[in-house]
């Protein structure tokens, strides 16, 4: 009886993994989409469709996880050619760029 009774408990506890796991990446695909939108509107023009960059500017594709930092920088202060988007993107936006560019880049 005890056996049965572990049984259930770890398929509870499989089912609740699986089930926040399910809600994480609806989440996840939400923000995504959403920076799919913010980087339509505000970063296509100059870093080309779909991340794809025509050389003249840097290929956001090619971001680690280890740029964000300077990515957040570079976007709210500006850089080179680029212009400071502070005031013009919110923190969530740029959150929400970030997901849709690492959800892309070359290199997980």
């Amino acid at each position: 009886m005890q056996s049965i009774g572990l049984q259930v408990g770890v398929a509870l506890g499989i089912g609740a993994v699986v089930s926040l796991l399910t809600t994480a990446s609806a989440q996840d695909k939400a923000k995504i989409e959403a920076g799919e939108n913010v980087y339509n509107s505000n970063c296509a023009i100059c870093h080309g469709d779909q991340l794809k960059s025509s050389g003249q500017f840097p290929n956001l594709r090619r971001l680690t996880a280890n740029d964000r930092e300077r990515f957040d920088t570079t976007v709210r202060n500006g850089r080179n050619q680029m212009p400071p988007w502070k005031g013009v993107v919110s923190d969530e936006e740029i959150d929400q760029l970030w997901a849709y560019i690492r959800a892309n880049a070359i290199e997980k």
